[in-house]
């Protein structure tokens, strides 16, 4: 079933990754937001780890008082801990992606066992839906784990196209079998009342089968735009990408 047209977030975290390299101000993850947004990106995510490898404190401080100037909604990806849960209490943003997060981990590698952490996701929920924050757990395609979703009050699932992503490029034949499994899983979680995002590894040339799973209303993308914008501008890739998903979603609406 589709849902209408097809918001962007732009995940800016890995311009705070350049910036750190050299320990200098710049270049400003804010004044990427700003530049994301003027391109065409519908809210900014970011990922506040514990160990502040990228996103800083001060960077959740500027992009909450930004976004809410722009009235555009932020996404604040955070691990389920006391620390993040202040966090987030004290800025609440528009939305919080729980997400898992190992220290040694390049990247958020995998999605969120909601099944076997049940006990203590749950008030995590519960706390910040209280506080008006819109929660969204990050899973596998995994009917067991966007159930579990549901069950622990998430009003959203972010699911990890990761693997599929990283299938395609490899020519896997794998893939196709991934990319079912992404779309049962986004049937299943509209069908249990969830709104469904999806977002990890897309680029260019795999955006638009996901763009064009009917029940996805978000998608969330980061380290492929910042990756292009060293060649076209984070402006002009974000206007690409929003292009490949608009063509993805109309395409899939004529279908329907």
């Amino acid at each position: 079933m589709s849902r209408g047209p097809l918001r962007l977030g732009v995940n800016i975290d890995h311009v705070a990754t350049i910036r750190n390299a050299r320990g200098e101000a710049y270049p400003d993850p804010g004044r990427a937001a700003e530049v994301a947004m003027q391109a065409g990106a519908d809210g900014i995510t970011a990922h506040l780890r514990e160990d502040r490898r990228h996103i800083s404190d001060a960077d959740i401080d500027a992009l909450a008082a930004l976004c809410k100037r722009r009235g555009r909604p932020l996404n604040l990806e955070m691990a389920a801990t006391p620390e993040m849960q202040a966090i987030a209490l004290a800025h609440r943003p528009h939305a919080a992606c729980l997400v898992p997060e190992r220290r040694e981990e390049v990247t958020t590698e995998g999605g969120l066992d909601v099944a076997g952490a049940h006990n203590r996701i749950a008030p995590v929920v519960a706390s910040l839906r209280d506080a008006g924050i819109r929660v969204s757990l990050f899973v596998e395609p995994d009917p067991r784990q966007i159930e579990a979703a549901s069950r622990v009050g998430a009003q959203v699932v972010e699911l990890h196209t990761g693997a599929w992503c990283l299938a395609v490029r490899e020519r896997s034949p794998r893939a196709e079998a991934l990319l079912e499994a992404l779309r049962g899983a986004a049937a299943l979680a509209d069908r249990l009342g969830l709104e469904v995002h999806a977002g990890h590894g897309l680029d260019y040339e795999t955006v638009g089968p996901i763009a064009a799973i009917g029940e996805v209303v978000e998608l969330n993308i980061g380290h492929f735009l910042v990756g292009e914008a060293i060649f076209a501008g984070l402006g002009p890739a974000i206007q690409r990408m929003r292009l490949l998903m608009d063509r993805a979603r109309r395409g899939h609406e004529a279908v329907a």
